[in-house]
C-alpha cells in the first residue's frame, strides 16, 4: 500500500472533503504510537532490505520456484484478462495509471480468493507456512514499466518477491529501496521493508514476474500482540472493504463459467 492508502484507513468524509475526523485523528496517533514500539521490539532490527536466512522457510520458495513458475504460466495464458493493481487496490491510482502493472492476488490484506487459490495449490501450499502470512499474488510488469516512488504506510509488515520471470539485461530491471539498488533472480527471494521509500523499473522489452508477499513482521511482545490487533482492526476500515469487494468481483469475472 502507498502513503495514500494510509490516508485512506485513517479518514471520514466532511462536508464532501476527505479530512481526519476524531476517529481517525486517535487512529492515526496509534499508528504512530505501534510503529515506535514496533521499531523498539524488531526481532531482526528494522533494515531497508533483510538476509533471507534470517528467514529459514524461504528456502521452501525457492527450491520449489519452478512449481509456482509452471502456476504461473497459466495465469498468463488469460493475461490480457488479469486486473490493473489500481482496478483492486483503487489508492494504488497514485503510482500507476495505465496498464502496465497487473496482478493476480490469492489473498489480499487477509481476504482471501477462494477460486484463484485452486487455480495454483502449489503456490498456496507453499505460502501458507509463511508466518503471519498477509497478502500473496502474482505482480507482473510489462515492458518499460517505471513505478514511482512511494512507501508504504506501516511498518508491522515485510515484503518478499520471488523472482519468476525476470528478463535480461539485470541491470535494467531493478528496484531501489531506500538507497540501495537490488535486483531479482529467477529463483531467489528479496525481502525488505516497504515503509522504507523504494522505486521499480522493468527497462526491458519482457515482462517481470514476482510472487509478492507481505507477512507480518516479527516482533517481541508487546509489540507483536499490538501488530496483530492494528492488522485485524484495519480489516474493517473502507478502504480494505472496497479492496475485497473489488477482488471479489474480479474473480467472480475471471472464473465465470469454470466448473
Amino acid at each position: 500500500m502507498s502513503r495514500a492508502s494510509a490516508q485512506n484507513w485513517k479518514t471520514e468524509g466532511v462536508a464532501g472533503m476527505e479530512r481526519p475526523g476524531a476517529l481517525g485523528r486517535a487512529f492515526m496517533a496509534l499508528v504512530r504510537f505501534v510503529e515506535r514500539v514496533n521499531l523498539r521490539y524488531a526481532k531482526h532490527g528494522s533494515p531497508s532490505l533483510y538476509r533471507t536466512d534470517v528467514f529459514p522457510w524461504t528456502q521452501a520458495l525457492e527450491r520449489n520456484w519452478h512449481l509456482i513458475r509452471g502456476e504461473l504460466e497459466r495465469v498468463l495464458e488469460r493475461k490480457s484478462e488479469l486486473p490493473n493493481v489500481q482496478d483492486i487496490t483503487p489508492d494504488a491510482t497514485s503510482i500507476s495509471r495505465d496498464s502496465s502493472w497487473k496482478i493476480f492476488p490469492l489473498v489480499a490484506y487477509g481476504i482471501r480468493a477462494p477460486r484463484n487459490i485452486k487455480l495454483c495449490p502449489n503456490t498456496w501450499r507453499l505460502v501458507q507456512a509463511i508466518p503471519g502470512l498477509k497478502t500473496a499474488m502474482f505482480s507482473i510488469l510489462e515492458p518499460g514499466k517505471h513505478i514511482p516512488p512511494h512507501r508504504g504506510p506501516y511498518n508491522g509488515v515485510l515484503r518478499l518477491h520471488l523472482g519468476l520471470i525476470v528478463p535480461q539485461p539485470q541491470e535494467r530491471v531493478r528496484m531501489r529501496v531506500d538507497s540501495q539498488i537490488v535486483h531479482w533472480e529467477e529463483g531467489r527471494a528479496l525481502i525488505f521493508d516497504d515503509a522504507y521509500e523504494h522505486e521499480v523499473w522493468n527497462d526491458t522489452q519482457e515482462l517481470r514476474v514476482v510472487l509478492f508477499v507481505d507477512f507480518a513482521k516479527p516482533l517481541r511482545f508487546p509489540a507483536n500482540w499490538l501488530n496483530r490487533l492494528l492488522l485485524a482492526a484495519a480489516l474493517f476500515s473502507p478502504f480494505l472493504r472496497e479492496g475485497g469487494e473489488n477482488l471479489r468481483r474480479f474473480e467472480r469475472r475471471f472464473h465465470r463459467g469454470a466448473a
